[in-house]
């Protein structure tokens, strides 16, 4: 399938399969790679429904790195273990030192 002829949401699941491991990016940064600056909340229904779709939803999270998806994984932390076992130190559903392990996918070649 041609990039152009993809929806939003594949778009969206995209270019969440090019975060590294130990890695993390926000709705805003996603939606605004794919053009569409104000539509952060769309990545956000776009990560709700990625349930089965091998995508590392749990690698995106808000711009001031808080796990506010989380009530839409299975069991009460999932997500947060999820980021844990990738080395992300995680306090109070926040991620901590968030600009060390902030990927932004316009920075990056491989998000091509």
């Amino acid at each position: 399938m041609k990039p152009e002829t993809l929806n939003f949401f594949d778009k969206v699941y995209e270019v969440a399969r090019q975060i590294p491991y130990g890695r993390v990016t926000s709705y805003g940064s996603i939606a605004n790679y794919l053009g569409a600056k104000r539509s952060s909340r769309m990545v956000g229904y776009a990560m709700n429904c990625s349930h089965g779709k091998d995508v590392p939803a749990h690698r995106v999270v808000n711009r001031i790195g808080l796990l506010t998806g989380k009530h839409h994984f299975e069991g009460t932390n999932l997500m947060q273990q999820l980021l844990e076992s990738e080395g992300i130190i995680i306090i109070d559903n926040q991620i901590q030192e968030f600009e060390s392990v902030f990927w932004d996918p316009s920075l990056s070649s491989k998000a091509q």
